[in-house]
């Protein structure tokens, strides 16, 4: 049985990190993790982080049309209860809001 578990998070960094986390440590597919702006805006999360920030380097510039409209949110589905929770711990471990 299939079960999707769904969580938010501020960054798209806190985001990609969780991504990361379960492919790598947890063996499971890209394929099965979905990660989209929580609502219809696009958005890097509800604030700047990571690539989205301005750099050390003087002649980097932070991008000036990174939309910060609202929270990430990452869909995963879990084929067994182990997965679920593996994924929940993720979701906490990055700091998900909900999930």
């Amino acid at each position: 049985m299939t079960n999707l578990v769904a969580s938010t998070f501020a960054t798209r960094r806190d985001a990609e990190l969780v991504v990361e986390r379960l492919v790598q440590t947890h063996g499971m597919e890209r394929e099965a993790i979905q990660v989209a702006p929580e609502g219809e805006a696009n958005t890097v999360g509800d604030r700047l982080s990571g690539g989205d920030v301005e750099g050390d380097i003087p002649s980097v510039d932070s991008p000036s049309d990174v939309p910060v409209a609202g929270r990430v949110k990452v869909v995963v589905s879990a084929e067994t209860d182990d997965e679920e929770q593996a994924i929940r711990a993720a979701f906490v471990e990055f700091g998900a809001k909900d999930g």
